[in-house]
């Protein structure tokens, strides 16, 4: 892959059994609710299923500063005219490495690796008051396709 000049002194590399544990680390960056060895062991599995799932991260001087996660999704995917999809199941970057292109990178490796398996779209979502991501989504292409509220009721 060709990177911009500001990339340059970065890899994007898919994650192995070897290399999961600084994943996990840039995990609890994101959903920091998770215990850690709650999300080691669930990682664990869904890198078992490399058919369906891929995680690749950027790094820097043999630093972890970013990570994508996108599946294979068959079931209904919100707007998707097609099965299966790719779903971005989380995206992070470090505060300090964003504004670069780093989830850019990450997002188009992702497409490059779902097209291989068949998909002819990339999907995502996002918590409603996230702004940040809502533009990033944005910039890169995506399209809204809809809003929906969720409910829960304790029986």
């Amino acid at each position: 892959m060709e990177f911009s000049k500001s990339l340059q002194e970065y890899s994007f590399e898919r994650v192995n059994q070897e290399t999961i544990n600084s994943l996990v680390d840039l995990e609890l960056e994101l959903w920091p609710d998770n215990e850690r060895e709650s999300l080691l062991r669930d990682t664990f599995v869904l890198l078992d299923n490399s058919d369906n799932n891929i995680f690749l991260v950027c790094r820097k001087s043999n630093q972890n500063v970013g990570f994508i996660h996108v599946s294979l999704r068959h079931d209904y995917v919100e707007g998707a005219d097609f099965s299966p999809t790719g779903f971005i199941e989380g995206i992070y970057v470090e505060e300090s490495f964003r504004g670069i292109g780093i989830a850019r990178k990450l997002v188009e490796c992702g497409e490059v690796w779902c097209r291989e398996k068949g998909c002819r779209q990339l999907a995502s979502d996002i918590e409603l008051n996230n702004k940040g991501s809502f533009d990033f989504h944005n910039s890169i292409g995506f399209e809204e396709t809809n809003r929906i509220i969720c409910f829960l009721k304790n029986i």
